[in-house]
């Protein structure tokens, strides 16, 4: 039960609640077009494409968790980081349709329930914590280290609550309390979040160390050097 939440499958979450988030997806996903339209900056494009075959990519390698449990790379975190909120949940999207149209991984009819966790909810979170810890703790590597690796946290749980509140309006029976499925899916999901983490900040920070104008996060700048200790005479 705890991997439904990062890939719902047919089934799981009655159909009129999958039709009601499928609206609300495609009218964020259509409100993030826009506002990339506005304001997409050219160098992004290509690392646009780098970062969704990543996380493409990733999403098909799982590493251990927990005994007899597993997880994957959700990208929100990353791709917020990288390209920005509304870019990002573009790029998440793309993966999410392809791995469920070609791959069967999430079924069609939540489609729109996938997206809204892991795309929308996920890369939003994502970067709202960045943005707060980087004005916190400033734009260092110590920085945004700690700033990427909680949001990678923070948004594989925003993801899975999104799945939980989903269950809880349309969910089928599946002869688990919702508490025990609450329960399942959160102390796991931590775990999976703890794992993106590490990932996701080791790639980000080695972009920013190479290329800081790439990482949107960090609105051109490099990352600040720590200050030099002077030696008593």
């Amino acid at each position: 039960m705890p991997d439904l939440a990062l890939h719902i499958p047919n089934g799981i979450i009655g159909i009129p609640t999958s039709l009601a988030f499928g609206l609300a997806a495609a009218l964020a996903v259509g409100a993030c077009v826009a506002a990339a339209r506005r304001g997409l900056d050219e160098r992004l494009v290509p690392l646009a494409g780098l970062a969704t075959a990543f996380i493409f990519a990733a999403q098909m390698l799982n590493f251990p968790v927990a005994a007899g449990v597993s997880g994957h790379l959700l990208g929100g975190a990353l791709a917020a980081a990288l390209l920005g909120p509304g870019l990002g949940v573009l790029c998440v999207t793309v993966v999410i349709g392809v791995q469920a149209l070609l791959f069967a991984d999430g079924g069609v009819s939540a489609l729109g329930l996938n997206v809204v966790n892991m795309a929308v909810i996920s890369t939003f979170a994502a970067y709202g914590v960045i943005a707060l810890a980087l004005k916190l703790l400033g734009r260092t590597r110590v920085g945004l280290t700690v700033a990427v690796f909680a949001a990678s946290v923070v948004s594989v749980v925003a993801a899975a609550a999104g799945f939980l509140v989903e269950f809880w309006i349309g969910g089928e029976p599946i002869g688990q309390s919702f508490g025990a499925v609450a329960a399942a899916i959160g102390s796991v999901h931590v775990l999976i979040g703890i794992g993106e983490g590490v990932i996701t900040a080791a790639a980000v920070v080695a972009v920013a160390l190479a290329r800081p104008d790439l990482v949107y996060a960090l609105k051109g700048a490099r990352i600040a050097e720590p200050a030099a200790v002077k030696e008593i005479a």
